[in-house]
């Protein structure tokens, strides 16, 4: 009998002891670095934010966050990555935009927005503007319009992208205003910037990667297109003041692919929620002119879902829904 029961504790210590591993890499994530993709140009608005984070995640999380750039195709290329590539454990994380809403409803794509992703934690969103070269007789709006007016279609202008918000937002206003302009698709607001800088375009819409090139005179903005008007440029009116009814923001964060540990979301939210009180990173997004825009994972995905729906009908609204 004695022997029974020692062969039996036995059997049980040596089961617990092959336990033991497998409980520990449960409870070890993050184990290795993981990679954050970034679906924009490296040195455009995105890309210098998303170092913040990374840099201030991986203090957090104890492991190195690498920031991968993936640019092209709208901002889109992280959700393809996502949806077909990347597998649910938490080391493959990527910025999903605004685009990632909207181009389904344009084109066809590789992947299934209301399915196809976690919806991990919301960080921030975008300030936009369209801006012109100082030299550029267009001063305003106003000039823009009449520009425009008189000679349809000559008027260039480029954006990150077809489908993205900076895109959509000019043509919508173009489409209250009664003019016609034509659009340069880029990869990032630094290709677009280099454009205008350049003179092969005429303007550029983007987020405030061209903040510094405002501020040293190279640059003129023309208009912001939040709810309101911008601190640090609190005399340029947004679309809204000048009677266009345009508003753009963007709002974005960490995202996953579909059908993660309910455990690793906590920990990945818990610790990007982290990072958004980080003085370096706070400092970084009133740089280029971000609020902290935080919604939760559940939060989160209600305002996927609830935006895939709304960006059809705006797709509709501007005559670019894909063919049926």
């Amino acid at each position: 009998m004695t022997d029974r029961r020692t062969v039996l504790r036995a059997a049980a210590a040596a089961a617990a002891a092959g336990a033991l591993p497998a409980a520990r890499a449960q409870q070890a994530f993050p184990a290795r670095p993981i990679r954050l993709i970034c679906p924009w140009t490296a040195g455009g608005t995105t890309d210098i934010v998303m170092r913040s984070w990374a840099e201030s995640a991986s203090k957090i999380l104890g492991q190195q966050v690498i920031l991968e750039n993936k640019a092209g195709a709208g901002g889109t290329l992280g959700a393809v990555e996502l949806a077909n590539n990347a597998k649910p454990d938490g080391y493959t994380l990527a910025q999903l935009p605004q685009s990632v809403f909207r181009i389904p409803h344009m084109q066809k794509v590789q992947f299934d927005t209301t399915k196809d992703f976690t919806w991990i934690i919301c960080m921030t969103g975008y300030t936009f503007g369209l801006v012109v070269r100082a030299d550029s007789p267009i001063k305003d709006i106003k000039d823009l319009v009449a520009f425009a007016k008189a000679k349809p279609g000559e008027f260039t202008y480029g954006s990150p992208g077809v489908g993205t918000s900076p895109h959509l937002a000019v043509e919508e206003f173009a489409a209250k205003a009664g003019i016609k302009l034509q659009h340069v698709p880029f990869k990032g607001v630094a290709d677009g910037l280099q454009a205008l800088i350049g003179g092969h375009t005429m303007g550029h819409s983007d987020s405030t990667g061209w903040g510094p090139q405002v501020e040293a005179g190279r640059l003129r903005l023309l208009a912001t297109y939040g709810s309101k008007r911008t601190k640090r440029w609190p005399t340029i009116p947004t679309l809204n003041d000048l009677g266009y009814e345009t508003v753009s923001d963007s709002p974005f964060g960490v995202c996953g692919p579909k059908g993660m540990d309910p455990a690793v979301v906590k920990t990945l939210h818990d610790a990007f929620r982290k990072v958004i009180d980080d003085p370096m990173v706070v400092q970084t997004l009133e740089k280029y002119d971000q609020p902290v825009i935080h919604m939760d994972t559940a939060q989160y995905t209600k305002f996927a879902l609830e935006t895939f729906n709304a960006e059809k009908a705006t797709v509709e609204r501007l005559g670019m829904s894909a063919p049926k």
